[in-house]
């Protein structure tokens, strides 16, 4: 199948799981509030070994030790990013008013635009890591995309025009894979700079937004049951990368 095909296809069904997010909070809260720890914990154990088990370790075959420099700047340009523009991405900030909304949407696609160029990245290196950067990328879509419709929704917007802007922000990563695979096609000494820069943000999310909300109100959760999903996407991403790799 043509690669540019694959890029499409995975970053489609990435800006999907926006939509996604959304849906889930249609059906009771209860369930919903309930069931949002276990993705957040499964999503952070499926970043953190895409990373570890991936990305990384490709990136450095390909790439060298300068890599690191690379994996240090995802980190820090996500935190900028994060404290001037994305921090309405904690789950625990629901007290937006309106411009929460515009805050939320122009992260979204932000974000979502990197989220495409890694994609191709990935894809233009090999099908099979592509498949496992579109997995990780996709694991953390959901629960962050819960955690930004509810604060369209508590900013002004209705539910279903919450859901419609949220798909739109998440179409972005189309425009970043299709730019991404023209423009890193004949820069191919730049990809393991970028996978690196990735393997920053992935690592970044997990342990600055997913694992610490999985910390909050121990006592009055059943936090150890947590533990499960994540060990499930670290072993998850761990036979993936062992497949891709046979």
């Amino acid at each position: 199948m043509d690669i540019l095909l694959l890029i499409i296809i995975a970053t489609t069904a990435v800006s999907l799981a926006s939509l996604a997010g959304g849906m889930l909070l249609f059906w009771k809260q209860i369930w919903t509030e309930s069931f949002t720890p276990i993705l957040v914990s499964f999503a952070a154990g499926v970043m953190l070994s895409a990373s570890f088990f991936d990305l990384l370790p490709e990136a450095f075959e390909s790439g060298g030790a300068d890599i690191f420099t690379a994996v240090f700047l995802g980190i820090v340009l996500f935190f900028f990013l994060e404290r001037f523009v994305l921090w309405f991405h904690h789950h625990d900030s629901t007290h937006g008013a309106s411009p929460a909304v515009y805050l939320i949407l122009l992260g979204d696609g932000v974000h979502n635009f990197i989220d495409g160029v890694a994609i191709a990245a990935a894809f233009l290196l090999s099908p099979g890591l592509g498949l496992i950067t579109t997995l990780a990328i996709a694991a953390h879509e959901i629960p962050q995309e819960i955690a930004d419709f509810s604060v369209l929704v508590h900013g002004g917007l209705g539910k279903l025009r919450a859901l419609v802007f949220n798909l739109i922000s998440g179409l972005t990563a189309l425009l970043g894979a299709t730019l991404g695979f023209f423009f890193l096609g004949n820069l191919q000494v730049i990809l393991p700079a970028l996978l690196a820069f990735t393997a920053g943000m992935f690592i970044y999310i997990a342990c600055s937004d997913l694992i610490p909300e999985l910390h909050k109100d121990f006592k009055k959760q059943k936090s150890w049951a947590h533990v499960v999903p994540f060990i499930a996407g670290t072993l998850l991403l761990w036979f993936l990368v062992r497949v891709a790799g046979d």
